[in-house]
């Protein structure tokens, strides 16, 4: 049946391989017969390979697992290679007539007494005919010789076996079963295994080929070539007859799944060139994929595969839930603790320990259990058979999750994903709220949420076992094997075991980590006895004995390690040893290492070096291992592996080239306790089953050319390079061939929604490990789809992952910065359960990356190049970027520390010991390891605010002190609490009024105010304690242990509390009478403080009662002193004056200006660079020798209150913000994020060309600053006289107009930048509410608190002019402020107020309208720019669209998100279309003007609090201070199932005007009783469970 073997492969397979893959499944095809001769092998081996193959076909497989070929031939008879003792000495005895036969029986079966029982063994037939097996050239003669001789002798052999098995059959020796073994064919075999064993017709395919009866007469020399001959030629009639009962039996039991064929053959053979077999080998095959198809679909759509087939490749589908992966995690690592805890023996004594320990600790804080010991020694069988038993030990009803890291090898966990599951299995047994991916998307939320759950399982009073075997196998990611994420402190109730090797970086740090050695159990070896236990468990469990000398011999060499890897490695080799095995033939080596390396010389004798090395080094080096299939074509594409296949033999069919499958399934056979199938996302690969064997594949075929060679054929296997084309390989007498290699494509997508997972998971690898960074370029990094694929199929953190580690190897600054966006992104991703679809992703790239592109063309251009052609081509509604307006990546930004909860108030580092102490404002210290940016500890003792905190000089300990009062002393090794002390501070102390002072070199504590003093030993002992509010004293500083305080006369008194030295008075060189102490600094080591009064001195004041004053014109808010007291730093609102203090004199020599005030400062060790944070949201960084601006750096959105230089970076921090923030001062310009105008500004407007923007601060609301947003930096300062209450922009007559608090408005030519215009206020000196300017700009209308002005904007001699008031309307003391108003070009002005009222006034006739109330403040009132309609929007979650002429409300739209709800700005279309609203929910929305269908909805991270028009879309200002730039594209027809929420958590409703009636008819989403302002954010999961609705207007 070759060539319909060889149809099927070519025609059939692809097909049915294409289908299966468009469905999410794998299909794989294993013909062992396919590429080899038919000779059977000389270990007679092949049967019970071919049988175990079929059974594990049917184990794994969810369709179609049987296909069965039949012809004119009944197969070969092979002899039985087992036979039980009492069968065969019985079958002797039916021979007693025959000696001869006796004789030669026993001379080819061997009795094997180590086999349970007893079982006679037919010998390799190179026992006897050394030649048969030798395919060498020169042994040709030999070798023919012997492939004859054996043929005689099998049948010989056959012959005496069926003979004595009919008379034993007669005699009731054996039963017809037994008997019919000796007569049936591997064929027959076959089918009974695949078809009858376990009844499974359902899973089988049959085709039957039968030849006319007609030429059967022909005789059957003629008819030999294809039927079953006798050793002497002739037609075995026999043979025929078993053929003629197997089909029969076909035809009656398997009818509905048998293919009859009747051929006339041609010359013996199928040729397909003839039109006949052409036309059965097409029908063959068109049978094939048609019945095939039918059951795949039918077995891929039946309920017990749905599971399996969503979970792989499919992106269109939710993501699976939670629970069920975390079962299926968990279970498997359940089931494996339950495989490798059988056969333990050896370590009761350390079990009892180890359970004891726990016992005694069960009911109080207590630390993790350490179980450690050398590679092999046992250490996970151990934690697993703990497992097991401890719900005896503690409770019954004891939670256990164990976690066996090294189970995934050669791929190492990260630390993330192991404390996630376990998290969310911890959850689910004992009832708490689950991790959410948007809470926990970092590492330091994860490690929280993890001690949070131990806490309250503690708390429960339920008992959990954790346990987590082989920390040192963690991946590198957050340094994980540095365990900062450990707890050392467990609560209650919880026990935690982990386990590491002696030798690892993890041991080490674990013992830095735990200081008690009760904590530390070691693995030791095992003694004679032990192992001896093992190896009888062992052999007894696999039906197997040894001779004692055999077994002295695996004892012996076992005791040379007491190990039990190697002893079962040597186990493994024994259980293939015969009794008759002599000791001279067992190389038994004297440890693991060389154990495993004879085993790999025996496979490669046996199967040849490049066959051995390829599989096991393709195994090896596969990430997630690889499907068997994907293993064959591999070795396939290998040219060194296919030369070794036919170094002695050309290939069948030359024209097509493949590893026969039945070389790697004789290969695995050998290395069946070596490997393990691995079931991830319902998928079967295949792996190694322990680690010591990839470290010893990894030593002897992976040097570096073999492992590149490997790589690059992984890579071309997963890229597709060779599927459908002609590969060249050189074989030996032959020329170079051109071959199919028969390798499948590898598209990114198998069908639309269903990714190639596999290529997703492995490529990336292979190409950066085998050099292919061109290639990594294109098809990875620079490639938008391939990045949205992974993101959405295997979640983005896979992505950055790989990003990384091109980062590490590669010149390649792009993927870095491609990494920082998606770490930007994930947590959008996260939010959405990575199911946000293609259009989202692309624009969030694209508003990321726009601005790099031109720096970065061939990488970054492109991928935002295919962002953009997409996007511009999509079959949706779309809002595509023309800039970037999200936070971009890159930059000088490294990390942001987001350990607090609330905001920053006081911060300390350690340079020597690189670590950072910060104090925020809900009571936390954060403690981190600034050399991989990892939380160490977070303590949590205080109450309030963290005032100050201070690191000791040796950097083991620190000091925090808290406006509860409490003074806490920590250890930074474990986090433990050395020292509290209540009562230290006054409970409303402020950080800016207390001082905490550290002197390790007295052992002191010191903490003080302004009237306060109070010392301390580190012990906690009080020193000393003062009150100086009722002397009138303030205190200016601590020198060590002296008080330095001044009196209201001036007095300056000097005391020594400590060592009771005599008190020393001085009075101050004052001209004034009283003095007012603004700031105060110390300087301990030159003995000093200086003191900054309110009336303009500074005084210095030495601890000897020295002193000397100088003029001092500033006020400093901020005064500190470098670390070598030499320059003394003053900041007085956007000032930063630098003085000279190294000698006795106070020399100022630079001041260095600021746009904001400025609120911290710090300078270099060498004094030559100077660090400024400013309220203005900037970080400055200065030249101290020239006074230059070096750098400016933006991203903090929040005023910075902190800075300290730590090396070559600036570390920063906020009050108001709930993180830390480093900065790299070396960081590549190329790639500096542009700056915009800071966040939270009071008032802003923007140009419709986004070229300038003009805002006020917060801070600062006396000014008006132009922003020139091409290059990114200030242009111009507008002051005014009074607060700015609000900011209009005439954008066709470029004026900028000022409302002012007083009631003036400011009209700023932008053309003519000298002049100004003003509208001087009314009467009444109202303030300025509100500017509303008309669609022409021929009038503005001026919003006062009691009236609206019109005024008339002309012009005079080309020179602007405001005219009026033309019209005024008044409005009473009882109307509410107007809050919002657009003015129309027909003299109407529709307005809104904080109330919600809203009304058009038309100013021609003096008639007024009220229009329907809005529930809250009217937020945004928007006229179109054609003044058909206006959008009036509230703070809640409703807005209305109404039609102008005649009046008449078109749609009311209501939306609730999942953030805060109400519209800020909104603008139309420049056809009045659409419109475009800014929300406080972070969102931009298109709505349809005509129907109110809400279009688009794209989330940007922060409100958008302007907008205008511009084209076809619009541009606007968020409140962060970017400028967003969007053009909007909407196709003329969009799909009814188009769903625009289906990116956010969200819903809305639309109730429209009916255009024929005055009617209104509502349009509902299904939730029943929807109340906007009673929205339950409950209903997020059901809005999850189901695509969120959309409304269809009436």
């Amino acid at each position: 049946m070759n060539s319909e073997r060889k149809a099927l492969l070519e025609k059939a397979y692809p097909e049915v391989l294409s289908f299966c893959r468009s469905l999410g499944l794998v299909f794989e095809v294993v013909d062992l017969r396919w590429g080899i001769r038919n000779v059977p092998s000389g270990d007679h081996e092949s049967c019970e390979i071919f049988l175990q193959e079929i059974e594990r076909c049917k184990r794994i497989s969810a369709g179609p697992a049987f296909i069965g070929l039949l012809g004119n031939r009944y197969g070969h008879r092979a002899l039985p290679r087992l036979i039980p003792e009492k069968q065969f000495e019985a079958l002797l005895s039916k021979l007693s007539q025959n000696p001869e036969g006796i004789k030669q029986l026993n001379q080819w079966f061997l009795k094997d007494n180590n086999s349970v029982p007893p079982t006679y063994v037919l010998q390799p037939i190179t026992a006897h005919f050394p030649h048969y097996s030798d395919l060498r050239p020169e042994s040709g003669p030999q070798r023919n010789n012997n492939v004859l001789s054996w043929r005689f002798t099998e049948s010989r052999l056959l012959q005496l076996l069926r003979s004595a098995a009919t008379d034993a059959e007669a005699d009731g020796d054996i039963t017809a079963e037994q008997k019919q073994h000796f007569f049936t064919s591997v064929t027959e075999r076959e089918f009974e295994q695949g078809l009858w064993k376990h009844d499974d017709e359902k899973s089988a395919f049959l085709f039957v080929r039968e030849i006319p009866r007609q030429r059967v007469r022909d005789g059957p020399k003629r008819l030999a070539r294809y039927m079953d001959v006798t050793a002497d030629g002739l037609l075995d009639a026999e043979a025929q007859g078993l053929l003629t009962n197997l089909k029969s039996r076909l035809y009656a039991t398997s009818q509905k799944n048998l293919n009859l064929h009747c051929v006339e053959l041609s010359k013996g053979n199928i040729d397909p060139k003839r039109k006949e077999h052409a036309q059965y080998l097409d029908s063959l095959c068109e049978q094939f994929v048609s019945q095939m198809k039918t059951r795949i679909e039918a077995a891929a759509c039946s309920p017990t595969d749905q599971k399996q087939r969503k979970m792989w490749g499919s992106a269109d589908e939710e993501k699976e839930e939670m629970s069920d992966w975390v079962v299926e995690e968990a279970g498997r690592h359940l089931a494996m603790s339950a495989e490798l805890s059988k056969g333990l023996h050896g370590r009761e004594g350390l079990l009892g320990k180890l359970s004891l320990a726990m016992w005694e600790s069960t009911n109080i804080n207590h630390s993790p259990l350490v179980v450690h010991g050398a590679a092999g020694m046992g250490k996970t069988a151990l934690l697993c058979k703990l497992a097991q038993e401890m719900r005896g030990v503690l409770d019954p009803r004891a939670v256990v999750v164990i976690r066996l890291l090294s189970a995934h090898h050669p791929q190492r966990p990260d630390v993330d994903h192991v404390l996630r599951t376990i998290c969310l299995q911890i959850c689910m047994v004992c009832g708490l709220s689950p991790p959410l991916m948007l809470t926990t998307n970092t590492h330091v939320e994860l490690l929280r949420f993890f001690k949070n759950v131990l806490a309250q399982v503690s708390q429960q009073g339920n008992t959990l076992l954790i346990i987590l075997d082989a920390l040192d196998q963690l991946s590198d990611q957050h340094h994980a094997h540095k365990l900062h994420w450990l707890p050392t402190d467990v609560p209650p109730n919880i026990h935690l075991v982990v386990s590491m090797d002696t030798n690892s970086e993890a041991f080490a740090n674990m013992r830095l980590k735990l200081e008690s050695l009760e904590s530390f159990f070691e693995v030791e070896r095992l003694s004679h006895d032990d192992g001896k236990l093992i190896m009888e468990s062992n052999l007894r469990a696999s039906q197997r004995t040894l001779t004692p000398e055999q077994s002295d011999a695996v004892l012996q060499s076992f005791e040379s390690t007491g190990c039990p890897l190697h002893l079962r490695l040597i186990l493994s080799a024994a259980k293939r040893w015969t009794s008759s095995t002599p000791l001279s033939e067992i190389h038994l080596r004297a440890n693991t290492q060389e154990m495993m390396s004879q085993l790999l010389l025996m496979l490669e004798e046996k199967h040849g070096k490049e066959l051995v090395g390829g599989a096991l080094g393709y195994i090896a080096l596969a990430r997630e291992g690889l499907l068997e299939a994907e293993l064959r074509d591999v070795m396939s594409l290998d040219d060194d592996v296919i030369k070794e296949v036919y170094r002695c033999s050309p290939p069948p069919t030359p024209s097509m080239i493949r590893l026969p499958p039945l070389l790697w399934a004789r290969l695995r056979w050998d290395l069946e306790d070596q490997l393990e199938e691995r079931w991830t996302g319902g998928v079967s690969t295949i792996t190694f089953n322990n680690r010591r064997l990839f470290e010893a594949v990894s030593s002897r075929y992976l040097t570096s050319e073999r492992r590149g060679r490997y790589l690059r054929i992984l890579s071309e296997y997963f890229l597709g390079r060779w599927s459908g084309k002609l590969k060249p390989v050189a074989l030996p007498d032959l020329s170079l061939l051109l071959s199919d290699r028969k390798v499948p494509p590898q598209p990114l997508w198998f069908a639309p929604g269903l990714a190639n997972v596999r290529k997703l998971q492995e490529l990336p690898y292979h190409l950066l490990h085998a050099g292919l960074w061109e290639e990594l370029r294109q098809e990875v990094i620079g490639s938008a789809e391939w990045l949205y694929c992974k993101s959405r199929v295997c979640g983005v953190s896979s992505v950055i992952h790989d990003l990384d580690q091109c980062s590490q190897y590669m010149d390649c600054t792009e993927s870095g910065l491609i990494q920082d966006a998606l770490v930007l992104i994930k947590p959008s991703l996260d939010f959405l359960h990575g199911c946000m679809d293609m259009s989202l992703f692309y624009t969030e790239l694209l508003a990321r990356l726009s601005s790099l592109a031109p720096t970065f063309p061939s990488v970054i251009g492109r991928l935002c190049s295919q962002c953009e052609d997409w996007l511009l081509t999509c079959p949706e509604p779309i809002l595509v970027p023309k800039c970037s307006f999200l936070q971009q990546p890159g930059g000088a930004l490294q990390h942001t520390l987001r350990g607090p909860q609330a905001g920053v108030l006081c911060l300390d580092i350690s340079v020597e010991a690189d670590l950072l102490v910060a104090g925020s404002d809900d009571g936390g210290v954060a403690v981190w390891s600034l050399r991989d940016q990892q939380l160490l500890h977070t303590l949590l003792e205080h109450t309030d605010a963290v005032l100050s905190v201070k690191v000791t000089d040796s950097s083991s300990h620190c000091v925090s002190l808290a406006a509860d009062g409490s003074l806490r002393r920590w250890n930074l090794k474990n986090g433990e609490q050395l020292l509290c002390i209540e009562g230290a501070v006054p409970s409303d102390s402020t950080s800016s009024s207390v001082h905490l002072h550290l002197c390790e070199q007295r052992q002191l504590l010191c903490v003080y105010n302004m009237t306060q003093v109070k010392m301390w030993k580190l012990d906690g002992a009080e020193i000393f304690s003062s009150t100086t509010r009722d002397e009138g004293l303030v205190v200016l500083g601590v020198l060590q242990e002296s008080v330095v305080s001044l009196s209201d006369s001036g007095l300056v008194t000097i005391r020594h509390p400590v060592d009771g030295t005599q008190t020393v008075e001085t009075q101050l060189e004052n001209p004034q009478r009283r003095l007012t102490v603004v700031n105060s600094v110390s300087l301990p080591k030159r003995g000093k403080v200086f003191m900054v009064s309110k009336e303009g001195f500074l005084f210095q004041i030495s601890s000897t009662g020295r002193q000397t004053v100088v003029e001092f014109p500033l006020v400093p808010s901020l005064l500190s002193v470098t670390e070598d007291e030499k320059i003394l730093l003053a900041g007085g609102e956007w000032t930063l004056s630098l003085f000279n203090i190294d000698g006795d004199s106070v020399d100022g020599f630079l001041n260095l200006q600021h746009d904001d005030s400025v609120l911290s400062a710090c300078m270099s060790s060498d004094c030559r660079l100077l660090v400024s944070g400013a309220a203005d949201q900037l970080i400055r960084i200065w030249s101290v020798t020239t006074g230059a601006l070096m750098d400016t750096l933006c991203g903090s959105h929040a005023p910075v209150t902190s800075v300290f230089l730590y090396k070559s970076f600036v570390v920063s921090a906020s009050t108001a913000a709930a993180c830390i923030q480093i900065w790299n001062l070396k960081y590549d310009t190329q790639h500096k994020p542009t700056a915009h105008i800071p966040s939270g500004c009071a008032h802003v407007a923007v140009a419709k060309d986004a070229d300038q923007v003009f805002y006020v601060r917060q801070s600062s609301q006396t000014e008006v600053i132009s922003w020139n947003n091409d290059t990114g930096s200030l242009s111009e300062r507008l002051p005014v006289s009074a607060e700015v209450s609000c900011l209009e922009l005439a954008q066709i007559k470029r004026l900028l107009l000022c409302g002012l608090i007083s009631g003036t408005v400011l009209i700023y030519p932008l053309a003519l930048p000298q002049e100004t215009l003003c509208i001087p206020p009314p009467e009444s000196l109202s303030r300025v509410l509100c500017l509303a300017v008309s669609s022409q700009e021929k009038h503005v209308a001026v919003a006062y608190e009691d009236s609206v002005c019109l005024f008339e904007i002309t012009s005079r001699d080309n020179f602007p002019t405001v005219e009026g008031p033309l019209e005024k309307l008044p409005l009473s003391l009882l109307h509410a402020p107007l809050s919002s108003m657009a003015l129309l070009s027909d003299h109407r002005l529709l307005y809104g107020t904080s109330c919600g009222e809203v009304k058009l006034n038309d100013f021609s006739s003096r008639s007024s309208s009220d229009l329907e109330p809005h529930r809250s403040r009217v937020t945004c009132v928007t006229a179109s720019n054609w003044g058909t309609h206006a959008l009036v929007g509230s703070e809640d979650a409703v807005q209305r669209l109404w039609a102008l002429n005649p009046l008449a409300l078109d749609h009311t739209m209501e939306y609730k998100g999942f953030f805060f709800e109400g519209v800020l700005s909104a603008a139309f279309s420049d056809s009045d279309q659409f419109v475009f609203t800014g929300s406080q929910d972070r969102t931009v929305k298109v709505w349809d003007v005509a129907t109110g269908n809400l279009l688009y909805v794209q989330y940007i991270y922060s409100p958008v609090v302007k907008m205008v028009t511009f084209r076809n879309g619009f541009v606007a200002l968020s409140q962060q201070g970017f400028v967003i730039r969007e053009v909007f594209r909407c196709p003329d027809h969009i799909s009814p199932d188009y769903n625009p929420l289906r990116n956010v958590k969200a819903q809305y409703r639309v109730t429209s005007r009916e255009k024929n009636r005055d009617s209104r008819q509502n349009s509902m989403c299904d939730l029943r009783d929807y109340n906007p302002a009673q929205f339950n954010l409950n209903l997020m999961s059901m809005l999850r469970a189901k695509p969120s609705s959309t409304c269809v207007v009436l």
